[in-house]
């Protein structure tokens, strides 16, 4: 039996976050009162909200942001700012447990702080409120408004009965954590993404239901402050739309941190015996039960849809695939678009900016951009991390492209040796034939960033011929991208012409 867990004891409200909650969701605010029908109007002030309400702002549109709960959303309050911020904390306590490996010398014990981790990700928080606030939303010329949004028509809505009109309007209300309907879970008390970050203390068991990015970095993360983590996932694999190799990377980091993944595996009742939660599962038949004190859902989003009345507005839309949106975001009503995790299969952060400000284009400046033609990466923050961009090659084989791969792995470029980083790979896709990317996936702790290459050389049409001619930085784990370039030159060294070099070069 482990010490006495509470997952519903709260972190204090200290400092911190009285400073956060005033800068993003103050109690004494007042709606203003408008005087007439805003050009713009955006439904939520999340990620998507946040980056229309700053195109809007900057075209010096009349625009009206409104909010249900905080500035910020999801991303700010309750997901990548708190999880990166928890995650740094977590390989810190990593790296002291494996200093041999760095050739340090490892301390006898290490004796982990989550308070004071917490409290680090609580001032990190409310540290970046100075770009995520309602006085400087109102400096830049956005009239914010605090409430419940309902649409009374095709032109107008209302905010807690309050009407507003507008010329167009943009529904950015985001996404909510989609929780599994297992029997005796809500009983039980379960944690997902808006509630993790409060916890007081770290729990001493810890089941993670889900093998998406949300529960691998978050089962990382407490598996390395010292929880005794499982995975539980009812498909054959975790990371499910990821290589199956950099999934195997991940899998493989897991096994050294403790953590036990448990795939093909279902939870199909939670029960509470004194202080423990008992978890029934079911894999291939089998029928077993762990008996944790924290279960954390990270299953997957589902589209704030509900409670918008969005019929008065002739919005067609889904309770699970969100607002239906065409290629250029703009709704079943000409008036009103739709960006971010509402409307949007992948809901990542940097896809819902890119989004909004499209969709204040198009709506705004009758634009006609397309989503479609961005070229948006994406990335999971484990350790290794996994990026992304472009197509994967079952996307390509779907729809008939040839492609050819060029694999670079992390041991044999000589950053990732000296750091003792070897861990991964640089796979570079391109169209059989030709030197032009059509994706890549990168597996290292720093692929977030070394993304950001290959993403600026599929914008700017740039193939592998050139890439190849790049010079780096020495020594840098982004040689591995040059290397997989440079690949790619040597199979353009026919046999022919191979033999007239040595021709050439024998003379």
């Amino acid at each position: 039996m482990s010490a006495k867990f509470d997952a519903s004891v709260s972190a204090p409200q200290d400092a911190f976050e009285r400073k956060r909650l005033a800068a993003v969701g103050p109690e004494s605010w007042n709606n203003p009162e408008p005087s007439g029908p805003y050009q713009l109007v955006i439904v939520g002030a999340g990620s998507a909200g946040l980056a229309a309400a700053d195109a809007a702002a900057a075209l010096g549109v009349r625009v009206a942001l409104i909010e249900r709960h905080l500035i910020g959303g999801t991303c700010f309050n309750t997901g990548c700012v708190p999880s990166k911020a928890l995650l740094r904390t977590a390989t810190v306590y990593a790296e002291m447990r494996e200093a041999l490996r760095y050739g340090a010398r490892a301390p006898a014990t290490v004796e982990v702080d989550f308070a004071a981790a917490m409290t680090r990700l609580r001032r990190i928080r409310s540290h970046l409120t100075h770009s995520t606030s309602v006085r400087q939303l109102v400096a830049s010329g956005v009239d914010v408004y605090f409430g419940n949004t309902r649409f009374e028509g095709a032109d107008r809505l209302s905010v807690n009965g309050q009407p507003l009109r507008f010329d167009k309007a943009l529904l950015a209300t985001g996404a909510r954590p989609q929780i599994p309907d297992i029997p005796g879970l809500k009983q039980a008390g379960f944690l997902t993404n808006a509630t993790v970050f409060d916890l007081a203390e770290l729990p001493p068991r810890l089941l993670v239901i889900g093998g998406g990015p949300l529960g691998c970095e978050l089962a990382q993360a407490f598996g390395r402050f010292g929880a005794k983590v499982t995975i539980v996932q009812d498909m054959p694999l975790f990371l499910p739309h990821e290589e199956r190799d950099a999934a195997q990377t991940l899998s493989e980091a897991f096994a050294r941190d403790g953590i036990e993944v448990r795939l093909n595996t279902g939870v199909v009742a939670v029960r509470v015996e004194g202080e423990e939660k008992v978890v029934e599962l079911v894999t291939d038949d089998y029928h077993s039960t762990i008996r944790v004190d924290a279960i954390l859902t990270g299953v997957g989003r589902r589209p704030n849809v509900h409670g918008l009345a969005l019929e008065a507005a002739g919005v067609n839309h889904d309770e699970l695939a969100g607002v239906t949106v065409d290629d250029h975001l703009c709704s079943s009503n000409p008036r009103i678009f739709a960006a971010g995790d509402v409307c949007l299969d992948k809901k990542f952060t940097d896809i819902a900016e890119e989004s909004a400000r499209i969709a204040v284009r198009n709506a705004l400046l009758g634009g006609r951009e397309r989503l479609s033609e961005r070229v948006v990466p994406w990335c999971t923050y484990t350790d290794p991390e996994i990026a992304h961009v472009g197509l994967y090659v079952r996307e390509a084989n779907a729809r008939g492209i040839p492609i050819k791969t060029f694999t670079i792995p992390m041991h044999q470029i000589d950053r990732a040796i000296t750091d003792s980083e070897q861990d991964g790979f640089v796979k570079l896709h391109v169209s059989e034939g030709s030197d032009r990317l059509l994706g890549a996936t990168i597996v290292s702790r720093d692929a977030g960033d070394m993304i950001s290459q290959v993403t600026l050389a599929m914008v700017a049409g740039v193939g592998l011929r050139t890439l190849a001619k790049v010079i780096h930085a020495y020594p840098t784990k982004t040689e591995a991208i040059r290397e997989a370039a440079m690949a790619y030159n040597r199979t353009r060294l026919s046999t022919r012409l191979l033999e007239r070099i040595r021709r050439r070069l024998g003379r």
